[in-house]
């Protein structure tokens, strides 16, 4: 196979409209590791892949961002016999919201009760589903794990709603079984993450859209 043929081709309308949405995509990521890390302080339970995270962390005693980013790795791999295109925004997911998770969990300490966790996790929640919007509204392809679930609907015709909730239902016992918090928030995240990210996306592929023309009248 062709080196070029593993990786989505870069789309844009002119060097500024590619600037913007790099930018973009770059915040979006290091804003959604910020997220992660708020969400993790808040001590009221994570997401499925972050408790898978947090058990292997706890086990390995490799620090959270790392093993992020190392789990990104791994789903990665499983997309070769899946034959799915890397993006630009696929490659820099996988580099860089372990970093800045990592970053936040520096900056912020556990939350002391409840009564801050719980709010610290739904800032957390919000802020990681407007960053979802920003990352894949700049339209550089799919993180690793969005590309997995397309990847095994694709090859295997089986709906989308049942892939990932193999997916995710089997990274959640698994990280249950290593440690792994599960609670509240975890709850939270499954039945409130895809509502947020319908709101935040839309509207923000709308902005850049809009903007996208702009710039293309302009050129």
């Amino acid at each position: 196979m062709h080196l070029r043929s593993l990786f989505l081709p870069v789309v844009a309308t002119g060097r500024r409209d590619l600037i913007e949405r790099v930018v973009q995509l770059v915040v979006g990521l290091f804003l959604y590791g910020v997220a992660l890390g708020l969400m993790v302080r808040g001590g009221i339970g994570v997401a499925p892949w972050d408790v898978l995270s947090l058990g292997v962390t706890g086990s390995t005693g490799i620090g959270y961002g790392v093993v992020t980013n190392l789990v990104a790795v791994v789903v990665l791999l499983l997309w070769i016999p899946l034959r799915q295109r890397l993006g630009l925004g696929t490659v820099l997911n996988a580099m860089l919201i372990g970093p800045s998770a990592d970053l936040a969990l520096w900056l912020l300490p556990p939350a002391p009760s409840v009564w801050i966790g719980a709010p610290l996790f739904l800032l957390g929640l919000v802020l990681l589903a407007f960053a979802t919007g920003l990352y894949i509204g700049a339209d550089f392809g799919p993180g690793p794990r969005d590309g997995l679930m397309t990847g095994l609907v694709a090859r295997t015709g089986w709906p989308v709603w049942l892939v990932r909730t193999l997916i995710e239902g089997s990274v959640l016992a698994i990280g249950f079984l290593l440690g792994g918090p599960v609670g509240v928030g975890t709850v939270l995240f499954a039945f409130g993450v895809g509502p947020l990210v319908g709101l935040f996306l839309p509207w923000v592929s709308r902005l850049r859209g809009r903007r996208s023309a702009e710039l293309a009248a302009a050129h």
